[in-house]
């Protein structure tokens, strides 16, 4: 009896690979200057960021969970990496 491979068409994300898209340049950037390189959970104009662009960045190694927020579960909080700051030319 013949058994089935089965192989995902899902891309393998290892590490920071690539660029990030402008929308997720732009929110790593916002890290930059705050306390702990904190990524913020709403757009200049009070929407939430995608939560796409947070997910993806987080698969890159750009971005990481930081801590829970008890008030709000769903949100994910995040913090820029090293290899995010690197992706930036930050020091």
């Amino acid at each position: 009896m013949a058994t089935a491979t089965i192989i995902s068409l899902e891309p393998i994300r290892q590490g920071p690979v690539g660029r990030p898209t402008p929308v997720q340049q732009r929110w790593l950037e916002r890290g930059l200057d705050q306390p702990g390189g904190k990524l913020p959970l709403f757009d200049e104009w009070g929407q939430r960021i995608d939560e796409r662009t947070v997910r993806h960045c987080i698969e890159r190694g750009w971005a990481a969970p930081w801590f829970s927020n008890p008030l709000k579960p769903e949100w994910l909080v995040c913090k820029l990496t090293d290899s995010g700051r690197t992706l930036l030319g930050a020091r």
